[in-house]
């Protein structure tokens, strides 16, 4: 590479100013998850202190991830490069509202998780690392949301895929071997054709950091094989976000392990490849998004309707709630297919929803095995007379996932619905309706079988075969705290979007127009 080609001169490379103070806050999240899981490695044998060092150190996170989101707002998209090296030589911790957002939602996620792992994970998946692979794995999520290099996002992907295959084998038992091997054969592939993509562009382009690739992309010369590297990144994060057809190993993995361990993956994992596919076809190669617009409406309509009605298929609870998770990620996908920032904007917002509500549907799951000894919707029933707060707590959750008032699914629904008619994709305006719809359909089969007849399938009129004996591990604090965590927030952000819209559309900005996430890593000199 001739130096000419280098965004500064080789002599102005280095930046001389020191950081902002205020800036370390970009990397707080993964210096606060690093030595909080360093902690609790420590402390593995002591299974009572590592809930509580786990619970200190998300604290921590999702306070910096607050303040993180904070400034952002405030100063617009920051930048951090190892030893204040401008790229391509130093590496690159770039943040936007976007990254900022699903890093904040992502960690309250984790705290919620933490404490509802006090009643979930017994004393031996404690000693065998439930928390210490919990904070890595939020290293791996923050690092992804953070970064602004595309080979460090492969390295917080690897990061993200190690500790989720150690939380996904605790237990040790026949099914959670089986699952795991599926998530990791799939996961494996689509990390290799992340890395071939990501070695054929830096061939191409001779960087890795991101903004640098957006620059010299849009610089044109190269856009056959440009579109070949955006083919093969489409193809391996389609992968890791369960979307049609490449999904089929997120339902026969997804249910396997502990309940809380389900609830986490079914939250976050997927949502961070819907951002890898937001980051690359928004800001590094739009050019490419464009031609590929047909196809990812095709994969995205696809997506929605065969988790959907894969869900309508399932009697075994965390079955379905797993198709529920593939259906979501087509309605992110759609945001992507139309391109325009209020487009963009809703897919963000559904991002953030889904990480909320399937997370807590998933515990709510867990609560609803302990009263009625099953998963299976066949021997469950009578569980409103168990529980009536838990029915409550289900069906609103319910109506959340199926985009209903006055909850949170109900406005990332209007915003791609809107978005999609104003740009003429009414067939993917009516896929998201009938989307809608059906998964409706599918959660108030799961309420009425489980809350409102009176007992299991076969059994005769009156008869309850729930308990109503609540069993202790779903009484303490350590259950409810963190279902009514997240169900707060859910319907906060349904009574109260205007927030939730204002960081969304911010996000949405910086991928239509990345000229604010250009300057905000090489100055006020790029046009």
């Amino acid at each position: 590479m001739a130096a000419s080609d280098y965004p500064v001169d080789l002599s102005q490379a280095m930046r001389m100013d020191p950081v902002p103070p205020g800036d370390w806050l970009i990397v707080a999240p993964l210096l606060i998850t690093i030595l909080g899981g360093a902690l609790c490695l420590m402390t593995r044998k002591n299974t009572d202190a590592q809930p509580k060092v786990a619970i200190i150190f998300l604290t921590l996170l999702v306070l910096a991830c607050a303040g993180l989101l904070a400034r952002v707002l405030d100063k617009g998209v920051l930048t951090m490069v190892a030893g204040n090296w401008l790229p391509p030589f130093g590496i690159a911790f770039t943040v936007d509202a976007m990254g900022a957002t699903l890093a904040l939602v992502s960690s309250i996620v984790a705290l919620a998780a933490a404490v509802f792992g006090i009643n979930d994970i017994d004393k031996s998946g404690r000693r065998y690392g439930f928390y210490p692979f919990l904070l890595l794995l939020m290293t791996g999520v923050c690092g992804a949301f953070l970064t602004g290099d595309i080979f460090n996002l492969y390295v917080w992907f690897e990061v993200l895929l190690i500790s989720s295959f150690g939380m996904l084998v605790l237990g040790n038992e026949r099914a959670q071997l089986d699952g795991a091997v599926k998530y990791a054969l799939l996961n494996i592939v689509a990390t290799t054709l992340f890395l071939i993509a990501t070695g054929l562009l830096y061939g191409i382009l001779g960087t890795l950091n991101m903004a640098d690739i957006a620059r010299k992309a849009a610089a044109g010369g190269f856009e056959g094989p440009l579109m070949t590297v955006a083919v093969l990144y489409f193809l391996a994060f389609a992968m890791k976000a369960a979307a049609f057809p490449v999904n089929f190993w997120l339902p026969a993995s997804y249910h396997t392990p502990r309940i809380v361990v389900a609830a986490l993956f079914a939250g976050l994992l997927t949502k961070v490849g819907v951002y890898a596919l937001l980051r690359i076809f928004g800001v590094l190669l739009p050019d490419a998004r464009l031609m590929l617009s047909d196809l990812i409406a095709v994969v995205a309509i696809a997506t929605m309707l065969t988790g959907v009605i894969g869900a309508l298929a399932q009697t075994d609870l965390r079955r379905l709630l797993g198709f529920l998770v593939i259906s979501g990620i087509g309605s992110m996908l759609a945001g992507l297919a139309i391109g325009t920032a209020p487009a963009m904007a809703g897919a963000i917002f559904y991002a953030v929803h889904s990480i909320l509500v399937m997370t807590a549907l998933y515990m709510a799951a867990g609560v609803m095995r302990a009263l009625g000894g099953s998963y299976s919707m066949r021997e469950l029933g009578g569980l409103y007379r168990a529980s009536p707060v838990l029915a409550a707590v289900f069906l609103m959750l319910a109506f959340a996932v199926s985009g209903l008032p006055p909850f949170s699914g109900f406005w990332p629904k209007v915003l791609l619905v809107d978005a999609a008619l104003q740009d003429g994709h009414g067939w993917i305006a009516g896929a998201i309706l009938l989307t809608g719809l059906l998964t409706t359909i599918a959660v108030g089969r799961v309420w009425i079988y489980a809350f409102w007849r009176g007992g299991a399938e076969g059994t005769a009129d009156g008869q309850l075969t729930a308990t109503l004996v609540v069993p202790d591990e779903v009484r303490g604090p350590g259950v409810w705290l963190p279902i009514g965590l997240l169900l707060g927030l859910v319907v906060l952000i349904g009574l109260q979007p205007e927030f939730m819209m204002q960081v969304a559309q911010r996000g949405a900005l910086t991928l239509v127009e990345p000229l604010g996430y250009l300057r905000s890593v090489f100055g006020d000199t790029v046009q």
